[in-house]
């Protein structure tokens, strides 16, 4: 995606300038997505990134998103950032990570086809301090949002976090599975995300965007599987 396809002002979602999307042009009509988070999934997690220069893309999570891609998959980024409510940084900051994760992504010929955020938080300044915000994780108002604007197949869709709270979006949302990024089974993200294992919410563990992409395809879960 583009990041400098659209200013601010006409990403934030309505009414409601706690909310962004950007929706790349194309037909993902009944289409299986990929859901992502974004910090310490694509990039490394710094704590409420907000300027460009300190985005670092994680080994391997380019070429996994290109990957995808290849295979006609859409990759929709959900992530809160609840930085925007505690006046850490903008939406304007926001704007400017994305358009250096755009081009990162991009020489390794990878894309994001849409981008949904939510800067709500219970501890943030007005107008930002909404609690329990319908698109805020655990919540699954933004892939929700994303189905709806998008026509996606959510129950063959699957997400990627590092959080429980991501995994739990994606069961809300009714989605096929969740991928945790963990460096181990014990810990307490671990934990919370092997909770939400259901008969019909499937739970990995995986130590990278690659690995999980690479497990996802060669189990027939997203696109063709492995030859």
């Amino acid at each position: 995606m583009n990041g400098g396809a659209a200013s601010q002002k006409d990403n934030t979602d309505g009414a409601d300038s706690g909310l962004w999307h950007e929706i790349s042009a194309g037909n993902f009509t009944g289409r299986p997505a990929l859901f992502l988070d974004r910090d310490g999934v694509i990039v490394e997690d710094t704590r409420y990134l907000g300027r460009a220069e300190n985005v670092r893309v994680l080994a391997g999570a380019a070429e996994a998103i290109a990957r995808s891609n290849s295979l006609g998959i859409p990759v929709v980024l959900v992530s809160n950032q609840s930085g925007i409510a505690r006046r850490y940084y903008d939406w304007q900051g926001f704007h400017a990570v994305q358009a250096a994760l755009a081009a990162a992504l991009a020489q390794a010929g990878a894309r994001l086809d849409a981008v949904f955020a939510c800067a709500h938080h219970a501890d943030g300044f007005a107008p930002f301090n909404v609690a329990n915000h319908p698109w805020r994780k655990p919540n699954p108002g933004m892939i929700l949002a994303a189905c709806e604007r998008m026509k996606l197949d959510l129950p063959r869709s699957w997400i990627v976090g590092d959080r429980g709270s991501d995994l739990a979006a994606g069961r809300a949302a009714q989605l096929a599975g969740g991928i945790l990024l963990s460096r181990g089974e014990d810990d307490r993200e671990s934990q919370a995300a092997k909770a939400l294992k259901a008969d019909d919410f499937a739970i990995e563990l995986s130590p990278s965007l690659a690995d999980a992409v690479a497990v996802l395809i060669a189990r027939g879960r997203l696109g063709e599987p492995a030859r």
